[in-house]
């Protein structure tokens, strides 16, 4: 969603950064990017002028132009009023209400009203254990009714039964005294939507909302519509008064604008953001997490949070243990891969990384894709029990038969061989019994520990891409770490293929990781010394020092 306005920023704001000193022309000519930036992202006149008005404010003062380094000092000038634009704090659904707690779906046809129904009930039961009762009130829209039941019965949420001819007023009444009577918590009310806003429709809302008197109102807007978006929600806040926004389709490759207007202009909060056509694909909206993201500095609590609930943690700490005793087979592998690709891909967890939003043209254009994974699966399951567990008994006549069962050829079986080797040969030197063989245990859990995290995951943070995989079996808490067992490790990467480690305590610029991770610290899959485990440092993917 704000690929083109984080390029454009991040460019602007690396010319800052890279002076030693600023002149107030500096400044302001950067603001005059960064206003264009903003403008051709869709963002509305008012809140740009009233952005730029404030970051030139704070950024020409003397505390800043005669500071040590005055251009990260204005690029934390900008992160700050961009959150502050979003709106300061996550607000989540408010839920504090006596029983059932009514919520009330507006929006225009088409903005997704009904499949963010069945997410937010999913989400509410999984996470809050709410009893829900979702109601379509929409006798409009052909079919809409069973839509919403059969959604329902995907999610496991109870759907009011059809009544059929009651008028969407009544129906709304009745859902309420069925929540009541069945001792639900929450009640969902999917009310109908229009092309276009007209007269009977805010009718229909205003009298919808009165027999049901909802606790929220949330209106649902397609954040592809940019600034209509923002008319919308202001005439709808005029006549039914709604208490927050949901955006769909934030990863469509809309300009982003919508989102970053809405709050300003509206003074209301986006509680949630819609990611994808799943009934997953919903996440609630943190305004400091989507600032980290459009300014390149990454959103690792998302991606923490995002390995916890995708990573079953009986099966990380039973892989913590099998690397441990050194074992690695192509089961192991296929594990990670499938660990990858359900935390978003790699180009999800690219996003979330700091400074790795923009290696992945580069890797685009290497051909590195989640194609690329799907294929490495497709080669490991066209594979029989024994061949995954000892891929040493791969010989051509086996190879023959995987490559016509899986739709690749020997070439790809072997790399993806190959970059097996070098995880198991890794595996084997930091999981041994061997010189600094302790290592492995020390490495685990070490992120998740420094985010207050810790015990959340058995085994650390072994599934977030696991051994080798994306955060290589956990961080090491370096700090804690003496210089010889730095150098120890150091030793054992090299030795697995994992190359030079200059940025080992260092932190992201250079270091080419995340602070205190490893300067080489690699993906699976992708090129580089050691099959296929390559380097993430300054010099980009697969090229060597």
């Amino acid at each position: 969603m704000f690929e083109s306005l984080q390029e454009r920023l991040g460019s602007i704001l690396n010319g800052l950064t890279g002076r030693g000193a600023l002149s107030e022309a500096d400044v302001s000519a950067a603001l005059r990017e960064v206003r264009r930036a903003l403008l051709e992202a869709d963002v509305a006149l008012e809140v740009v002028r009233s952005f730029t008005d404030k970051v030139r404010e704070k950024a020409v003062g003397a505390a800043v132009l005669k500071s040590i380094k005055p251009g990260q000092m204005v690029v934390k000038i900008v992160h700050d009023e961009l959150v502050e634009m979003l709106g300061a704090e996550g607000v989540a659904i408010d839920l504090n209400a006596p029983a059932p707690v009514v919520i009330m779906m507006v929006g225009l046809q088409g903005s997704g009203k009904t499949t963010t129904s069945a997410k937010i009930a999913k989400r509410l039961t999984e996470r809050q254990n709410k009893k829900i009762l979702m109601a379509s009130l929409d006798t409009r829209r052909p079919a809409a009714q069973e839509q919403l039941r059969q959604l329902g019965e995907q999610v496991k949420v109870a759907t009011l039964p059809i009544v059929e001819g009651q008028t969407p007023v009544d129906i709304a009444r009745r859902a309420v005294q069925a929540a009541k009577l069945g001792g639900h918590d929450v009640v969902i009310l999917d009310t109908a939507g229009r092309t276009h806003i007209d007269e009977p429709l805010m009718v229909e809302m205003a009298d919808i909302k009165k027999v049901s008197s909802p606790h929220e109102i949330l209106l649902v807007a397609d954040s592809l519509t940019g600034q209509d978006a923002v008319n919308l929600a202001k005439s709808f806040d005029e006549r039914v008064g709604i208490t927050g926004l949901v955006l769909t389709r934030m990863d469509g490759d809309g300009r982003g604008g919508a989102a970053l207007s809405m709050r300003a202009v509206t003074g209301k909060p986006i509680k949630l953001i819609g990611t994808g056509e799943k009934m997953d694909g919903l996440e609630e909206f943190h305004p400091k997490r989507i600032a980290d993201r459009i300014l390149g500095m990454g959103d690792i609590i998302s991606l923490v949070e995002k390995a916890a609930e995708n990573i079953d943690a009986e099966q990380a700490a039973a892989m913590a243990k099998k690397m441990q005793s050194g074992k690695f087979d192509l089961n192991d592998l296929a594990g990670q891969l499938q660990q990858m690709s359900k935390m978003g891909g790699m180009g999800g967890i690219m996003g979330m990384m700091p400074g790795m939003g923009k290696m992945k043209d580069q890797m685009a254009a290497a051909g590195l894709d989640d194609k690329m994974f799907g294929r490495q699966l497709a080669i490991i399951s066209s594979m029989t029990k024994a061949e995954r567990a000892n891929p040493d008994i791969l010989k051509h006549s086996r190879k023959k038969r995987i490559a016509a069962g899986s739709g690749t050829d020997a070439a790809e079986i072997n790399k993806l061989l190959k970059m097996h080797r070098g995880m198991a040969d890794m595996m084997k030197a930091m999981g041994g019994k061997g010189k600094g063989g302790g290592l492995m245990r020390g490495m685990m859990g070490g992120l998740a520990q420094k985010m207050g995290l810790g015990g959340m995951m058995p085994g650390g943070m072994g599934g977030m891409g696991g051994p080798g995989g994306m955060m290589g079996g956990g961080m090491p808490d370096l700090s804690k770490m003496d210089p010889k067992q730095l150098e120890a490790l150091q030793k054992q990467a090299q030795a697995a293929g994992l190359g030079g480690m200059k940025g080992l305590p260092g932190s992201l610029p250079g270091g080419g990781g995340l602070p205190g991770l490893p300067g080489g610290m690699k993906l699976p899959g992708l090129p580089g010394p050691g099959g296929g485990l390559p380097m993430l440092g300054k010099n980009g993917p697969g090229k060597k020092k």
